[in-house]
Protein backbone atom coordinates (compact mmCIF):
# COMPACT_ATOMS: atom_id res chain seq x y z
CA UNK A 1 0.00 0.00 0.00
CA UNK A 2 1.29 3.67 -0.89
CA UNK A 3 0.93 5.69 2.58
CA UNK A 4 1.95 9.63 3.34
CA UNK A 5 2.30 10.38 6.72
CA UNK A 6 1.49 13.72 8.17
CA UNK A 7 2.35 14.38 11.38
CA UNK A 8 4.56 17.36 13.66
CA UNK A 9 5.97 15.10 16.30
CA UNK A 10 9.10 13.72 14.06
CA UNK A 11 9.92 10.49 16.53
CA UNK A 12 5.91 9.67 15.95
CA UNK A 13 6.05 10.03 12.39
CA UNK A 14 8.98 8.21 11.66
CA UNK A 15 8.18 5.52 14.18
CA UNK A 16 4.72 4.93 12.29
CA UNK A 17 7.02 5.34 8.57
CA UNK A 18 9.53 2.41 10.39
CA UNK A 19 6.41 0.19 11.29
CA UNK A 20 4.81 0.47 7.72
CA UNK A 21 7.32 -0.25 5.90
CA UNK A 22 8.53 -2.72 8.21
CA UNK A 23 5.09 -4.59 7.25
CA UNK A 24 5.76 -4.29 3.74
CA UNK A 25 3.86 -0.92 2.90
CA UNK A 26 5.50 2.27 1.05
CA UNK A 27 5.52 6.12 2.08
CA UNK A 28 5.29 8.41 -0.84
CA UNK A 29 5.65 11.32 1.69
CA UNK A 30 6.73 11.91 5.07
CA UNK A 31 5.59 15.75 6.21
CA UNK A 32 5.01 17.71 9.49
CA UNK A 33 2.58 19.72 7.96
CA UNK A 34 -0.90 19.69 6.42
CA UNK A 35 -0.08 22.26 3.51
CA UNK A 36 2.69 19.99 2.74
CA UNK A 37 0.36 16.52 2.58
CA UNK A 38 -1.79 18.47 0.73
CA UNK A 39 0.57 19.20 -1.95
CA UNK A 40 1.96 15.69 -1.79
CA UNK A 41 -1.51 14.51 -2.45
CA UNK A 42 -2.17 16.61 -5.39
CA UNK A 43 1.35 15.71 -7.67
CA UNK A 44 0.88 12.06 -6.40
CA UNK A 45 -2.52 10.63 -4.28
CA UNK A 46 -1.60 7.88 -2.21
CA UNK A 47 -3.55 4.79 -1.56
CA UNK A 48 -3.99 6.48 1.96
CA UNK A 49 -3.18 9.04 4.31
CA UNK A 50 -2.34 9.33 7.99
CA UNK A 51 -2.68 12.84 9.12
CA UNK A 52 -3.06 14.10 12.63
CA UNK A 53 -5.57 16.50 14.27
CA UNK A 54 -3.71 19.84 15.10
CA UNK A 55 -0.59 20.65 13.04
CA UNK A 56 1.67 24.29 12.35
CA UNK A 57 0.78 26.59 12.06
CA UNK A 58 -2.27 27.13 14.21
CA UNK A 59 -2.11 23.82 15.98
CA UNK A 60 -6.13 23.99 16.20
CA UNK A 61 -7.81 21.30 13.18
CA UNK A 62 -5.29 21.85 10.14
CA UNK A 63 -5.33 18.51 9.67
CA UNK A 64 -9.20 17.52 10.38
CA UNK A 65 -9.69 20.22 7.32
CA UNK A 66 -6.82 18.75 5.05
CA UNK A 67 -8.42 15.51 5.84
CA UNK A 68 -11.82 16.69 5.05
CA UNK A 69 -10.56 18.65 1.29
CA UNK A 70 -8.94 15.00 0.92
CA UNK A 71 -12.30 13.34 1.13
CA UNK A 72 -13.77 16.04 -1.45
CA UNK A 73 -11.05 16.37 -3.97
CA UNK A 74 -9.64 12.66 -3.96
CA UNK A 75 -12.28 10.78 -3.19
CA UNK A 76 -9.91 7.19 -4.20
CA UNK A 77 -7.15 7.87 -1.12
CA UNK A 78 -8.42 6.69 2.10
CA UNK A 79 -8.16 9.03 5.34
CA UNK A 80 -7.07 8.06 8.68
CA UNK A 81 -6.89 10.77 11.53
CA UNK A 82 -5.03 10.32 14.21
CA UNK A 83 -5.00 12.20 17.21
CA UNK A 84 -4.69 12.75 20.86
CA UNK A 85 -8.10 13.81 21.88
CA UNK A 86 -12.05 13.83 19.71
CA UNK A 87 -12.25 17.16 17.50
CA UNK A 88 -15.88 17.18 17.76
CA UNK A 89 -16.62 20.31 15.63
CA UNK A 90 -16.28 18.71 11.89
CA UNK A 91 -14.90 15.40 13.16
CA UNK A 92 -18.92 14.06 12.25
CA UNK A 93 -18.51 15.82 8.72
CA UNK A 94 -16.02 12.37 8.12
CA UNK A 95 -19.26 10.37 8.17
CA UNK A 96 -20.19 11.68 5.42
CA UNK A 97 -21.73 7.99 3.90
CA UNK A 98 -18.79 6.83 2.43
CA UNK A 99 -16.32 4.33 3.40
CA UNK A 100 -12.43 4.59 3.47
CA UNK A 101 -12.42 6.62 6.94
CA UNK A 102 -11.12 6.57 9.96
CA UNK A 103 -10.34 8.66 13.61
CA UNK A 104 -8.30 6.55 15.92
CA UNK A 105 -6.77 8.22 19.34
CA UNK A 106 -2.92 7.87 19.48
CA UNK A 107 -3.14 5.16 22.19
CA UNK A 108 -3.91 2.98 19.67
CA UNK A 109 -1.00 3.09 18.00
CA UNK A 110 0.32 1.29 20.76
CA UNK A 111 -1.99 -1.65 19.72
CA UNK A 112 0.40 -2.18 16.53
CA UNK A 113 -2.30 -5.33 15.35
CA UNK A 114 -5.48 -3.45 15.86
CA UNK A 115 -3.53 -0.28 14.19
CA UNK A 116 -2.23 -2.11 10.96
CA UNK A 117 -5.90 -3.79 10.73
CA UNK A 118 -7.80 -0.45 10.90
CA UNK A 119 -4.78 0.88 7.86
CA UNK A 120 -5.86 -2.33 5.73
CA UNK A 121 -10.36 -1.78 6.68
CA UNK A 122 -9.48 1.99 6.00
CA UNK A 123 -7.66 1.16 2.71
CA UNK A 124 -10.44 -1.09 1.76
CA UNK A 125 -13.33 0.62 2.03
CA UNK A 126 -14.15 0.09 5.17
CA UNK A 127 -13.78 2.23 8.41
CA UNK A 128 -12.24 2.42 11.41
CA UNK A 129 -13.49 4.96 13.97
CA UNK A 130 -12.47 4.80 17.79
CA UNK A 131 -15.26 3.58 20.01
CA UNK A 132 -14.25 6.81 22.13
CA UNK A 133 -14.49 9.40 19.48
CA UNK A 134 -17.81 8.29 18.29
CA UNK A 135 -18.96 7.95 22.12
CA UNK A 136 -18.35 11.47 22.21
CA UNK A 137 -19.52 12.24 19.11
CA UNK A 138 -23.17 11.55 20.57
CA UNK A 139 -22.60 12.46 24.16
CA UNK A 140 -25.14 15.21 23.56
CA UNK A 141 -27.99 12.99 21.77
CA UNK A 142 -30.81 14.10 23.85
CA UNK A 143 -32.81 10.90 22.95
CA UNK A 144 -31.27 7.40 23.10
CA UNK A 145 -31.91 4.91 20.70
CA UNK A 146 -34.53 2.23 21.45
CA UNK A 147 -34.43 0.47 18.47
CA UNK A 148 -32.01 -2.24 20.38
CA UNK A 149 -34.41 -3.42 22.20
CA UNK A 150 -35.50 -6.01 19.71
CA UNK A 151 -32.37 -7.47 19.10
CA UNK A 152 -31.48 -11.36 20.31
CA UNK A 153 -28.44 -11.68 22.51
CA UNK A 154 -26.36 -13.07 20.24
CA UNK A 155 -27.11 -9.82 17.99
CA UNK A 156 -26.30 -7.45 20.72
CA UNK A 157 -22.68 -9.05 21.22
CA UNK A 158 -21.65 -9.13 17.39
CA UNK A 159 -23.14 -4.96 17.75
CA UNK A 160 -20.89 -4.66 20.83
CA UNK A 161 -17.88 -5.80 19.03
CA UNK A 162 -18.66 -3.78 16.20
CA UNK A 163 -18.80 -0.74 18.31
CA UNK A 164 -15.04 -2.11 19.70
CA UNK A 165 -13.52 -2.18 16.28
CA UNK A 166 -13.65 -5.46 15.57
CA UNK A 167 -13.80 -6.62 11.80
CA UNK A 168 -16.20 -9.96 10.91
CA UNK A 169 -13.36 -12.33 10.95
CA UNK A 170 -12.30 -10.93 14.30
CA UNK A 171 -15.87 -11.12 15.45
CA UNK A 172 -16.36 -14.58 14.23
CA UNK A 173 -13.04 -15.93 16.72
CA UNK A 174 -14.13 -14.18 19.57
CA UNK A 175 -17.60 -15.65 19.60
CA UNK A 176 -17.06 -19.14 17.90
CA UNK A 177 -19.00 -18.60 15.01
CA UNK A 178 -18.33 -18.59 11.20
CA UNK A 179 -17.67 -15.90 9.24
CA UNK A 180 -21.22 -16.33 6.80
CA UNK A 181 -22.99 -16.76 10.18
CA UNK A 182 -21.48 -13.46 11.38
CA UNK A 183 -22.37 -12.00 8.32
CA UNK A 184 -26.23 -13.16 8.23
CA UNK A 185 -26.03 -11.63 12.50
CA UNK A 186 -24.82 -8.85 10.63
CA UNK A 187 -27.31 -8.42 7.73
CA UNK A 188 -30.40 -8.89 10.67
CA UNK A 189 -29.24 -6.00 12.80
CA UNK A 190 -29.43 -3.90 10.00
CA UNK A 191 -32.87 -4.98 9.21
CA UNK A 192 -33.59 -4.62 12.72
CA UNK A 193 -32.19 -1.21 13.17
CA UNK A 194 -34.01 0.07 9.86
CA UNK A 195 -30.63 0.66 8.00
CA UNK A 196 -31.62 -0.73 3.75
CA UNK A 197 -28.92 -1.14 1.56
CA UNK A 198 -28.08 2.38 -0.30
CA UNK A 199 -28.11 3.50 2.80
CA UNK A 200 -27.30 7.39 2.25
CA UNK A 201 -24.57 6.87 5.58
CA UNK A 202 -22.32 3.76 5.95
CA UNK A 203 -24.56 1.01 7.66
CA UNK A 204 -22.12 -0.07 9.40
CA UNK A 205 -21.28 3.10 11.14
CA UNK A 206 -25.07 3.90 11.70
CA UNK A 207 -25.19 0.40 13.51
CA UNK A 208 -22.34 2.02 16.01
CA UNK A 209 -23.77 5.05 16.45
CA UNK A 210 -27.54 3.30 17.63
CA UNK A 211 -25.10 0.86 19.75
CA UNK A 212 -23.38 3.58 21.64
CA UNK A 213 -26.77 5.83 21.79
CA UNK A 214 -28.29 3.49 23.51
CA UNK A 215 -25.15 2.18 25.84
CA UNK A 216 -24.48 3.75 29.35
CA UNK A 217 -21.51 6.06 29.13
CA UNK A 218 -18.15 4.66 30.32
CA UNK A 219 -15.86 5.95 32.44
Amino acid sequence: MRIAIAEDSTLLREGIAQLLTAEGHMITDSVGTAVELLRAVAVDPPDLVIIDVRMPPDFVDEGIHAALRIRREWPDVAVIVLSQYVERRHTSDLLDGRGGVGYLLKDRVSDIAGFLDAIERVRDGGTAFDPEVIRQLIATRPDPDTRLAGLTDRERAVLELIAQGHSNASIAGRLFISQSGIEKHINMIFGKLGIPPGSTYNRRVLAVLAYLDHEPTRQ
